[in-house]
C-alpha cells in the first residue's frame, strides 16, 4: 500500500532528516501544480443533498481552519480573501439541519447547514456469476482484506489541491447514475456510489485532473482499479479496468491515459465505473465536470 506515497506524500517535520532527490524533485512537480491550480480555482456545482456538496464559507479566519463534518476532516480552500470547506454529504445522510467543527486560533466552533431530501431511482441487475451476489467464504475473505484496503486508501488526504473540477475520464454513454438504489438478481444492496460509462473494452481512460495515484488493485467486486488523490480528501475511484497504466505514488497530469476501460469485477458488460470522493464519502461526479 503506498510505497511511494509514504515517502513522497508526508511532509517532513524533522529538520534534520535529508530528503531524497527523488522526493524533492516530486514536491518541485507539486508547488507548480499547486501555483496553477490556485491561479484558477474552479469549484464544484453545490448541491445541499444526500451525495452533494456543500460549499461553507468560513467567517473571520485569517489561517487556515481545522473542519471537520461526522468527526472526518473536510477539504478547505482558500478563495479570494475567505476559507471555503468543501463538504461532501455522505448518500445516507437524513434531510434537515448538519453542523460541521471549525477550530482556529485554538477554539472550535460550530457552522450549521441544511441538506434537503432527494429521491433516486432504482435500478435492477441480473448477474450472472452468482458468486458476485451471494460470495462464499473463501470469496468472503478476499473481500474483507479488499475492505480494508479500499478503506485505507479513502482516508489518504494529499495536503495541495492540484485540480477541483474534471473532465470526464472516458468517452461513453452514461449507462448508470450515482444514488441508484441497486437490486441485484432481486437482492437489495448499497445505493450506486458512482457513475457508469459504457465503452468497448480497451477504450483509454484519461486522468480527469492533476493527481497522485494513491493505490491501485484487484478487487472482487470492483475488479482491477485505481484511486486518485486530486488533494484535501478529493479523490477519484476508477473500477473494472482491463488494464492499468499507472503505479501508486505517480503523478498524473489532467488528460494523460491511467488505463483502460474493461469488464473486471462484479459486473454486466465493459464499462467504467468512476466515483468522486469527498472526506472519505463517494458524492455525486456530475457536480465536478467542467463544461465540455
Amino acid at each position: 500500500m503506498l510505497p511511494i506515497c509514504k515517502v513522497a506524500f508526508m511532509p517532513c517535520t524533522d529538520t534534520g532528516r535529508q530528503i531524497p532527490a527523488c522526493v524533492a524533485r516530486v514536491i518541485a512537480t507539486a508547488l507548480v501544480l499547486v501555483t496553477t491550480a490556485a491561479q484558477a480555482l474552479d469549484l464544484p456545482s453545490q448541491q445541499r443533498t444526500p451525495g452533494g456538496v456543500a460549499l461553507i464559507q468560513i467567517p473571520g479566519a485569517q489561517e487556515k481552519p481545522v473542519v471537520t463534518f461526522d468527526e472526518k476532516p473536510v477539504a478547505v480552500l482558500r478563495t479570494g480573501p475567505s476559507w471555503t470547506a468543501m463538504v461532501g454529504i455522505p448518500l445516507l445522510t437524513p434531510a434537515g439541519p448538519q453542523t460541521l467543527d471549525i477550530t482556529h486560533d485554538g477554539t472550535t466552533s460550530q457552522i450549521a447547514f441544511d441538506v434537503s431530501g432527494k429521491d433516486y431511482p432504482e435500478q435492477h441487475l441480473t448477474i450472472t456469476n452468482k458468486r458476485k451476489v451471494n460470495p462464499n467464504e473463501e470469496d468472503m475473505k478476499r473481500i474483507r482484506k479488499d475492505r480494508t484496503s479500499i478503506a485505507n486508501a479513502k482516508r489518504y488526504r494529499h495536503p495541495s489541491i492540484l485540480s477541483t473540477s474534471f473532465d470526464m475520464p472516458v468517452e461513453g454513454i452514461k449507462s448508470s447514475s450515482y444514488g441508484s438504489r441497486r437490486f441485484f438478481n432481486k437482492q437489495p444492496r448499497r445505493p450506486h456510489g458512482g457513475m457508469d460509462i459504457a465503452a468497448v473494452s480497451g477504450t483509454p481512460i484519461v486522468a480527469p485532473g492533476d493527481a497522485y495515484v494513491i493505490e491501485t488493485g484487484d478487487y472482487f467486486f470492483s475488479g482491477k482499479c485505481i484511486f486518485l488523490a486530486h488533494g484535501e480528501g478529493l479523490q477519484t475511484f476508477y473500477a473494472h479496468l482491463s488494464s492499468i497504466d499507472v503505479k501508486p505514488g505517480e503523478l498524473v497530469t489532467r488528460g494523460q491515459k491511467i488505463g483502460e476501460v474493461g469488464a473486471t469485477g462484479r459486473v454486466t458488460g465493459a464499462h467504467l465505473h468512476w466515483s468522486v470522493g469527498l472526506n472519505q464519502t463517494w458524492v455525486d461526479p456530475t457536480l465536478f465536470l467542467r463544461e465540455q
